[in-house]
């Protein structure tokens, strides 16, 4: 695993500890309570994740543009979706659909033993895995793919997390959880979307419902 000790890219103006900090606090005043996970957003550059344009934006608690219609997720979301993975304990190997700007990949590969991330959108795979490289991130596996396929052969995971939202659960993603291993992802229309969690047990996959969220829709193919 990771430790957050990352290269200091603190930078100033609004990308200062100051500015991260704040951040942070909002996080916790929106039930972020995993100090771990706190410690690693308010140590991981987000700035260097976006556009130079929008560096001045990277630490508000929003959601920015990357290019080909995605988005890097609000900070909170991030947070929300990483607690909720991590509730458990613990986690060695952890499946990430949608590497996007590769910011959640970074979140996730500082708390996690080994990320397995993939990508549809291949300069977008590209770029993240650049971006990593660049901040001294080395448990990373990179695939450009499908992401609906997930990685079988990689598996099977103790976690997989999903950043965008199909219309239903992915059956061939939850075949791919450990026992014990959980699923976290948004699920349903551009118009009702809610953040879920499958838990592999004994029984079968046990399905919760979080609340109510919005992200792009998970699309198939490559591009």
């Amino acid at each position: 695993m990771e430790n957050s000790n990352l290269p200091d890219m603190r930078g100033v103006g609004m990308t200062s500890q100051r500015t991260r900090s704040r951040l942070v606090q909002r996080l916790r005043d929106r039930s972020i309570t995993n100090e771990e996970l706190l410690d690693v957003v308010a140590s991981t550059p987000r700035h260097v994740f976006v556009d130079e344009a929008l560096a001045s934006r990277a630490y508000e608690d929003t959601a920015l543009p990357i290019g080909f219609n995605q988005t890097i997720s609000q900070p909170y979301i991030v947070a929300r979706m990483t607690q909720a993975l991590l509730a458990d304990g613990p986690l060695e190997r952890v499946l990430e659909i949608g590497t996007g700007s590769g910011y959640q990949t970074a979140i996730l590969s500082q708390l996690v033993a080994k990320v397995y991330t993939v990508e549809r959108i291949q300069m977008l795979s590209e770029r993240a895995r650049e971006t990593l490289k660049q901040i001294g991130i080395r448990n990373v596996q990179f695939k450009y793919d499908d992401g609906n396929i997930g990685w079988a052969d990689r598996g099977p995971f103790d976690g997989i997390i999903v950043t965008a939202s199909p219309r239903v659960i992915p059956s061939g993603l939850v075949a791919q959880l450990a026992m014990g291993g959980r699923l976290i992802l948004p699920v349903g229309t551009s118009d009702s979307q809610q953040l879920t969690i499958v838990r592999m047990t004994e029984e079968g996959p046990q399905i919760e419902k979080l609340e109510e969220v919005k992200f792009v829709p998970l699309l198939g193919g490559k591009a």
